[in-house]
């Protein structure tokens, strides 16, 4: 009985994650309403920055120990678009994204007000800008696809 309670020791407050994943990332997708209907807010990376310059994406970043990936996608997005985590509705999570490159990604969906998306003011050193794109576009637009030969 004394090894299965070391197993149970050793295992105790243990949170199943991804084996050897070695970073974990995550995203705010957030949603708002605009003239052109419900929309996704999306930003371009600043050219400036040394990892994926230019790339359109969601605000996000790496999660930090401690933390769990709904606070890393809520400090990042108000570190880069000064949205305040008590501005966005949170609506779920996504499947998460695992990497061949050893790290995983988790959507974090949310909502923001029309109000909330006026004062967006992206951050110059992360975001060159930032922009709506209505959910039609990608449920109405077949997706481009590439191949290597």
């Amino acid at each position: 009985m004394r090894d299965l309670e070391k197993i149970e020791a050793r295992w105790a407050g243990h949170v199943p994650a991804l084996m050897d994943a070695s970073f974990r990332y995550a995203v705010l997708c957030p949603f708002a309403e605009t003239p052109e209907g419900l929309s996704l807010l999306l930003e371009a990376r600043s050219p400036d920055l040394k990892s994926h310059p230019g790339e359109v994406c969601f605000p996000g970043g790496r999660v930090e120990p401690g933390e769990t990936e709904t606070d890393c996608a809520l400090r990042e997005t108000e570190e880069e678009l000064a949205i305040p985590p008590d501005r966005v509705r949170l609506l779920g999570l996504g499947d998460f994204i695992c990497s061949v490159a050893g790290f995983t990604l988790q959507p974090v969906l949310g909502a923001i007000t029309a109000e909330t998306l006026a004062a967006v003011r992206p951050s110059p050193a992360e975001v060159a800008e930032s922009f709506t794109v209505p959910v039609s576009f990608f449920t109405g637009t077949p997706p481009e696809v590439y191949t290597y030969t």
